[in-house]
């Protein structure tokens, strides 16, 4: 006898334009109307073991996102069958007063996950929402509009946040980001770790679960591991989130069709593409993010009110490879040639006309790997440079930052995670000339775990900043920031745990950055 009770939909005509309009016109090879629906599932353990979340808010409407897992660690558990999930949205957190309602259909061709996107709401107010799948009931969660198009705003408060290894500490980061509850949270990528299990060494915590990633179905399962953490859960359910990805998503250090090994491009070319969808099925994205084969966009822009404009970069997907054999190095010829890019001529001219087109008070950037200089001379004298970061990248750095200054784009702001370590930085036309002028502030994010607890500040944190003093502000505990943009001011706090090896520490405010608009540069609090 199956748990399931089976009940035949016939689909119209619209909807089978719209199943094919996700799913690709190729893939519904018959009539909708043959597909079976469970309509009424009985499932033998809770389906929404994953949580909920929101994500990419506009003024009037979000996606919604949740994805039916009972056994989440074996490929999530359910039958090979159409499911359907309600959802609802509600100006209260009892769903009294319910805005809307619909139905959406957990397809197994995407991991049974559902991604509503939801219209029609009011700007720049508070929202509820939950699903329904049976007599399965999701959590609730919280989430909030974008202003209106053009309209003023006080104040926009988000968070930036990334690098989350789940062995090397626990997400206490994410449940003190949930209690300040953002307007929005900007994730710069590696939201998981694709290496193997450590097998129990001494310096991690708690364990990945397998080997390493190859799969859709190892990703899957990796993603699993990491969503059913309630930390992370929570900070889902308390705001809406904008996401990128890094390299970890998919393989260390990737650069296009280029991984770590070297393994041939085709081959590799598989393992991105069971990445990619696994990474589309676990994110609050819009259908037109959904990956085709090993391509997937995702930059993208958002905007709030007349305050803030954001852009979302993908810095992997159409970069070079790493000049000189990756790694540090210094004199490296090949990072100077101008050919190299970071984001591909489709992305960097959609980048580029964006500027042109800001009015909003904020230029904020949000991508993966720090674009400011940083020469590590205090571990080699003959001075090094990072060639995963935009270091290695010269010419499409000095092309981004003219076009922040000749595009006269109000107050760019850039955000990065990546390198485990929070920085402000003054962004230079030339970071070898201290008098160059400054046309921006970077904000770079420390990680949420990778690294273990870390400490206050690098042991040679004296004499990188003597060589790069574009920076204004370092740490190399674990954290977020927490950042405040007013009409007048962007503030970031940053914000620091001082254990993550052991769960539940207090968050507390290290440093603080105010930038003027008006005045590039980052002014210490």
């Amino acid at each position: 006898m199956t748990p399931y009770d089976r009940t035949v939909v016939r689909f119209s005509r619209r909807e089978i334009l719209r199943l094919a309009s996700i799913l690709g016109a190729g893939a519904i090879v018959a009539p909708a109307y043959s597909r079976r629906v469970l309509a009424r599932p009985i499932f033998d353990a809770y389906p929404f073991t994953l949580g909920i979340a929101s994500g990419d808010p506009t003024p009037d409407g979000i996606v919604l996102w949740t994805r039916l897992a009972p056994k989440p660690l074996e490929g999530g558990g359910m039958p090979m069958e159409y499911v359907e999930v309600d959802w609802e949205v509600a100006r209260d957190t009892r769903f009294t007063s319910i805005v809307q309602r619909g139905t959406e259909i957990a397809r197994p061709e995407l991991g049974h996950s559902v991604h509503v996107e939801v219209e029609g709401l009011e700007p720049a107010r508070e929202y509820y929402y939950r699903f329904r799948a049976g007599a399965e009931v999701s959590r609730t969660g919280r989430m909030k509009t974008a202003p209106a198009a053009g309209a003023a705003v006080d104040r926009l408060r988000f968070a930036v946040c990334g690098c989350q290894n789940y062995e090397q500490g626990y997400y206490t980061a994410f449940r003190r980001m949930s209690e300040e509850q953002f307007d929005f949270v900007f994730h710069t990528g590696d939201y998981i770790y694709e290496m193997r299990a450590s097998n129990g060494r001494a310096d991690v915590v708690r364990q990945h679960n397998g080997h390493e990633t190859y799969t859709l179905e190892d990703y899957r399962n990796r993603y699993a591991l990491y969503k059913m953490d309630r930390d992370l859960m929570a900070a889902h359910a308390a705001a809406p989130w904008i996401v990128t990805w890094d390299d970890h998503e998919v393989d260390n250090n990737y650069a296009g069709d280029v991984d770590e090994r070297a393994s041939p491009p085709e081959i590799f070319l598989l393992r991105r593409a069971a990445a990619y969808q696994a990474y589309y099925e676990m994110m609050p994205l819009r259908r037109s993010a959904l990956p085709s084969g090993s391509r997937m966009r995702i930059y993208r822009r958002l905007q709030f009110g007349a305050l803030v404009d954001l852009t979302v970069l993908d810095t992997r997907q159409w970069r070079s490879d790493q000049a000189c054999g990756d790694g540090l190095r210094t004199d490296c010829a090949e990072a100077l040639d101008e050919s190299r890019t970071m984001m591909g001529p489709e992305q960097e001219k959609w980048l580029y006309d964006s500027l042109t087109d800001v009015r909003a008070r904020w230029t904020v950037v949000g991508q993966q790997v720090p674009t400011f200089a940083r020469d590590f001379k205090a571990w080699y004298p003959d001075g090094r440079f990072a060639m995963d970061k935009w270091d290695g990248y010269v010419a499409a750095r000095r092309r981004l930052y003219a076009h922040l200054k000749d595009s006269k784009a109000p107050n760019p702001i850039v955000l990065s995670g990546d390198v485990h370590m929070h920085y402000a930085a003054d962004l230079k036309l030339d970071f070898a000339n201290v008098r160059s002028p400054t046309i921006g502030v970077e904000l770079t994010n420390t990680s949420i775990t990778s690294l273990g607890d870390g400490s206050d500040v690098s042991s040679e944190w004296a004499a990188i900043k003597s060589d790069n003093p574009h920076i204004k502000y370092h740490s190399a505990r674990r954290g977020y920031i927490a950042c405040t943009a007013t009409p007048s001011t962007l503030r970031a706090d940053f914000k620091i745990l001082d254990k993550v090896t052991v769960p539940d520490f207090p968050a507390r405010t290290d440093g603080s950055i105010v930038v003027e608009a008006g005045h590039p540069g980052a002014n210490t609090d």
